[in-house]
């Protein structure tokens, strides 16, 4: 038998600890002085376990995925390197609580919630009925087999005691009816079959998709990077994960290009690059020369996972949806009411869009945003499997979604209300343009001069068939990848202020919240501080769009307060017209309040007050919640000044 040991190592996270530490009030003095003891314990962890190591031998078993854990452990108030040991107690550090709480949040990073949350379709059926089905498929063996040796512990400080043995059960929370609990297991040790002297096979992926099958996802095919030779379908494969190395460049990159072919060998290029980092053992779907020559489907079915999570792929399909905990509870804290107009500004890939059009009852209209017209189809798709119809998808990027009160007049368009543009898919020969039609054939290769129709229009306009031609061979050519017709999104010019009532910003952030997190050394300060201007200037869009007496609702997946309650302090100081709210269901903690200087004190970063800290929501992933790190404000719009 090889032990392939599970992944427990954290990486580079050295900017991560100092925005950490200053988040919880540690000085930046003692903020060095932490960092550079955090890295004599960790060098002194190495040596040991190194020592450790070579007194086993050949005669060694293998170690548990607990034991490998690379960083200090925390013992009686201090940091000590993991092992213990009398030759350890000079490294202890005193260190105050704070730095103490940053460890267990680096520590959770490190592995995924120990259960997988459900939000249920409660349009097409109820929070039992579901709960009694995914029972039966358990009994059938149909999830039971992804998470079998478990034990059922009791979940986030909720005051229902669990049964033994019980895998899905209700939230306790208030508010969170409709949401479910699988509960999971792990880590666990992994062991391989092999004769000494013949190779694993093996298949590298990348840490994105590293992260995802940690949460109980198969393998997908443009996850892949690199795959050991003769690998056929249905043969056993070894999953390990390919991590960002240094360069040259004082960056980051993974030194394994797509299609790599691996020896499994120790005389492998790559082998030091992956050597315990392995997160599991699976079936292969299809050969090595599939994976590299389809655009998409699953390339590894998962057996053995470090973390085992059920998958939900196909099952109960419309009628569930895996989601985290925090985002059911922003979409809940939105609160949308039936016949409303509601803003989701960054939607991909629909899980918020759909929880808020499920909250309204499909009634009212749910405008959903994306630059990505990928991400646009997602969206879409997920609406029709759940049979929502008020989910309207547009292809526009949150920036640009204001449209100015005079852009019609000057287009001479100004009795056009439309506020999206829709691409036609039925006839690609014809074609509208503001408001006149012309048509093209396929042999036609010149531009034809267009008169308009409208008497208040009286230039004439050439218009280029080489799009309309484009779009008739696409569907002669058939479905595009998403199964519709030429794969077509409609493209939005913007709306027009106030014109929402309520708009839920779920920006785009540094990530720093979810889990498992297995690198984080391509964020520096200097990044850090750019997410924020850019969510700045989103949610001065969002301001601009909801109407007086409305709510906004902003949130984001990450624990830096520079992205959180930098952008509530500047909301408030810039928006006088804003105040916070209390917000129901209310599951996480308070905010963080203060400020902290950065940049060598060239920069202040100014927080909460006691007061509005108690008002917003904020997602520890070492809480007893046990879920990714998260951050939710609630806004009401008061009379504008403008």
């Amino acid at each position: 038998m090889r032990l392939l040991p599970a992944v427990c190592c954290c990486f580079p996270f050295a900017v991560v600890e100092l925005v950490l530490l200053a988040a919880v009030g540690v000085p930046a003095a003692l903020c060095r002085r932490v960092l550079r003891a955090r890295a004599r314990c960790r060098r002194a962890s190495r040596a040991a376990a190194a020592k450790k190591k070579e007194m086993a031998g050949s005669c060694s078993s293998g170690m548990s995925p607990d034991s490998d854990v690379e960083g200090p452990s925390v013992q009686g108030g201090g940091l000590v390197p993991n092992g213990g040991g009398k030759s350890q107690e000079a490294a202890r550090v005193e260190l105050p609580q704070p730095v103490l709480a940053v460890d267990l949040t680096q520590r959770a990073w490190r592995h995924p919630s120990y259960y997988s949350c459900i939000r249920v379709n409660t349009l097409k059926s109820s929070t039992d009925a579901v709960m009694h089905k995914l029972m039966d498929l358990i009994c059938e063996n149909e999830l039971s087999a992804v998470i079998n040796g478990l034990e059922v512990v009791e979940l986030n400080g909720g005051e229902q005691q669990h049964e033994r043995g019980s895998l899905v059960h209700k939230c306790p929370y208030a508010g969170l009816e409709n949401v479910l609990f699988v509960q999971g297991s792990g880590p666990h040790v992994l062991h391989y079959g092999s004769q000494p002297d013949q190779a694993v096979k093996e298949v590298v992926v990348s840490r994105k998709c590293a992260e995802s099958v940690l949460r109980g996802a198969q393998v997908y095919v443009p996850g892949v990077l690199a795959c050991s030779s003769h690998v056929e379908k249905g043969d056993k494969v070894a999953v390990s994960v390919a991590i960002e190395q240094p360069v040259k460049e004082d960056g980051w990159a993974v030194g394994i290009t797509r299609g790599t072919v691996l020896q499994g060998l120790q005389s492998d290029a790559h082998y030091e690059e992956r050597k315990g980092l392995y997160i599991g053992q699976g079936t292969a779907a299809m050969s090595r020369s599939a994976i590299f020559r389809v655009p998409h489907g699953i390339a590894v079915e998962m057996t053995e996972r470090v973390y085992k999570l059920p998958s939900f792929n196909d099952v109960l399909e419309g009628e569930i949806f895996l989601q985290n905990l925090p985002s059911v509870v922003t979409a809940c804290v939105l609160d949308p009411q039936s016949g409303e107009r509601i803003l989701d500004m960054c939607a991909a890939p629909g899980g918020k869009t759909t929880a808020i059009a499920i909250l309204m009852r499909d009634k009212g209209e749910v405008v959903a945003l994306d630059r990505s017209h990928n991400k646009v189809m997602d969206i879409l798709k997920l609406a029709s499997e759940m049979d929502l119809s008020c989910i309207k998808a547009y292809k526009l990027d949150a920036l640009k979604s204001v449209r100015k009160t005079d852009e019609a007049r000057n287009l001479g368009m100004a009795d056009n209300h439309s506020e999206a543009v829709e691409i036609p898919t039925e006839d690609p020969c014809h074609a509208r343009v503001d408001g006149r039609s012309t048509s093209v054939d396929e042999d036609n290769s010149t531009t034809t001069v267009v008169h308009s129709v409208d008497d208040n229009l009286n230039a004439k306009r050439y218009i280029s068939k080489a799009e309309l031609r484009k779009n008739l061979r696409r569907m002669k050519n058939g479905p595009g990848r998403n199964n519709c017709s030429g794969g077509r999104v409609e493209k939005s010019k913007g709306f027009y202020p106030n014109s929402f009532d309520r708009v839920l910003l779920d920006a785009p952030c540094s990530a720093l919240g979810l889990r498992p997190r297995l690198f984080a050394g391509e964020e520096t300060l200097e990044s850090l501080k750019n997410h924020a201007k850019y969510q700045r200037r989103m949610f001065d869009q969002a301001v601009k769009l909801v109407r007086p007496g409305g709510v906004i609702v902003y949130s984001t997946c990450t624990i830096n307060p520079g992205e959180n309650e930098a952008l509530v302090r500047y909301a408030l100081d810039t928006y006088k017209y804003l105040s916070l709210v209390s917000q129901f269901p209310k599951v996480g903690g308070p905010g963080i309040v203060g400020s902290c200087e950065l940049f060598n004190k060239t920069y202040t970063e100014e927080w909460l007050r006691e007061d509005e800290a108690e008002l917003v929501q904020r997602f520890d992933p070492s809480s007893s919640v046990d879920t990714i790190g998260f951050f939710i404000a609630k806004f009401n719009v008061g009379e504008k000044d403008e």
